[in-house]
């Protein structure tokens, strides 16, 4: 597994991800702002637990990225305020012994 924050993303990176999303989740990265995204790499199963986690934790968006391989990895997306990213990772970490 992996975990990475990004603080502050540049316009033409929320670019990048609005490619690798639903239109749905295109128009809501368009309509809020995102000051931090998280990202976890992981298997499919440990990505819908993940996702459960980050979204009962804090007020997040929680998107699977397509593009990946969903047979064995893929990874979430974790969408919002920089308190609530940090705040849903933390606890995405601490189920994720390997963090």
């Amino acid at each position: 597994m992996q975990i990475r924050i990004i603080n502050a993303p540049a316009p033409d990176l929320l670019e990048m991800l609005a490619r690798r999303v639903a239109p749905g989740v295109r128009k809501w990265i368009e309509e809020n702002r995102v000051s931090a995204i998280g990202f976890v790499q992981a298997s499919v199963p440990d990505l819908f637990y993940f996702a459960d986690i980050a979204g009962k934790s804090a007020h997040v968006l929680t998107v699977e990225l397509s593009g990946t391989c969903p047979q064995t990895t893929t990874t979430l997306a974790v969408l919002g305020e920089t308190a609530s990213v940090r705040a849903a990772m933390d606890a995405i970490a601490a189920q994720a012994p390997a963090f």
